[in-house]
């Protein structure tokens, strides 16, 4: 069977290459001839054969592309993802600007708020139990559950607190003359205006002698809470006492870590990036793709010389080059990516803004070198 090798020149038509992405793009359908007679003269012709026929080089011009396309926008999805995660998986981003946001991270420190009791994205309750004579703990679990609370639950306030000092600060009235006494829950300082006249010193020493006044003199009524087991000291002496508290469902702050997002992106896979526009890269990434299908075509050619490691001829042997065009066009690729890569870190939003930085620096200093004159007026 006698298989037609490349004869020198080709003619491209959509529906040549495997998958059609760029077939009906006129500049790729251009650079399609123009790349395989590139590849070809690189490959020795017409000096030496060149066992390939257009269709293989229009597949390699194929794949360069897309391998292109790949390597640019998985390096856009990673230095946008913390911007588009959620966002509708329907938008086309490969011509969109990417403005940076802090929703992601805001939606990190909802978890933070929460656990804060200062917001958050998960519910608070409350609750109470009655306290009972002669009784020091409570199960504030089996509680959960004689109120038909579906899950456990976590306490995360109660609601005990001593009287503020400032409620028991000396009346005014009495106060004015250094010698009166405590008057426990009286506003005596809140009632007139004259308290302004006293130094700030004086009224924190005040406040401070009423705790300490308490702290000895008056019962220490606090609480333990260890795994929902809730002690209160001392223990009650009389029935019908409350105790307030606050508390989450431990399920419903589970369920705020998984949202429904069918039609969001959720992951680097279903990001919103396409196959590139061929006819909208610029000649630096047309060079690189030039480069890469060049290096596929190595590989390829080797593959197929491997057939035969020796021809025969009249009188010898024709020893083909197999190995050495297998390894140059696996090592090509690898440095061709490698540098591609290596060009995307240097242009990404973090090397250009310490690029910027530094270049700020530097002119700073080039200003501070120009001589200052002394104006005299």
């Amino acid at each position: 069977m006698n298989i037609s090798i490349y004869p020198g020149s080709s003619s491209f038509f959509p529906g040549n290459t495997p998958f059609g992405f760029y077939d009906n793009d006129y500049q790729f359908q251009t650079d399609a001839d123009k790349v395989t007679t590139f590849c070809a003269r690189r490959l020795g012709y017409p000096i030496m054969e060149v066992e390939l026929q257009d269709l293989n080089f229009y597949t390699a011009f194929e794949e360069a592309v897309t391998t292109y396309g790949n390597e640019l926008y998985a390096y856009q999805v990673r230095d946008n993802f913390l911007s588009i995660e959620g966002t509708p998986n329907t938008t086309d981003l490969n011509q969109s600007l990417i403005t940076p946001t802090l929703a992601t991270l805001i939606k990190l420190s909802q978890q933070y708020a929460v656990e804060a009791g200062t917001g958050g994205n998960v519910n608070y309750y409350s609750g109470s139990v009655t306290t009972t004579a002669n009784i020091q703990d409570y199960n504030l679990t089996d509680w959960a559950i004689s109120e038909s609370i579906v899950g456990e639950i976590e306490i995360k306030r109660i609601f005990w607190q001593p009287p503020p000092a400032v409620n028991q600060v000396y009346n005014l009235s009495i106060f004015s003359g250094l010698g009166g006494v405590p008057a426990v829950g009286s506003y005596g300082l809140f009632g007139s205006t004259g308290f302004l006249m006293y130094p700030t010193s004086l009224l924190m020493q005040s406040a401070q002698a009423v705790e300490m006044q308490n702290q000895i003199s008056l019962g220490d009524y606090t609480f333990e809470l260890i795994n929902n087991q809730l002690r209160i000291f001392p223990i009650p002496s009389q029935d019908g006492g409350k105790i307030w508290f606050q508390y989450l469902k431990i399920n419903e702050r589970l369920n705020s870590v998984v949202h429904e997002a069918t039609s969001s992106i959720t992951n680097v896979s279903n990001a919103g990036y396409n196959n590139p526009t061929y006819s909208t890269i610029n000649s630096v990434g047309r060079q690189w793709i030039f480069e890469y299908t060049l290096a596929l075509c190595k590989e390829m050619l080797g593959y197929v010389r491997g057939k035969y490691s020796t021809v025969p001829i009249p009188g010898a042997e024709v020893t083909l080059n197999q190995n050495e065009l297998v390894t140059a066009g696996k090592e090509e690729k690898t440095a061709l990516v490698t540098s591609l890569r290596l060009y995307f870190d240097e242009t990404s939003r973090k090397s250009l803004l310490e690029r910027r930085q530094a270049e700020s620096v530097a002119r700073q200093f080039e200003i501070s070198q120009v001589p200052m004159t002394i104006f005299i007026g």
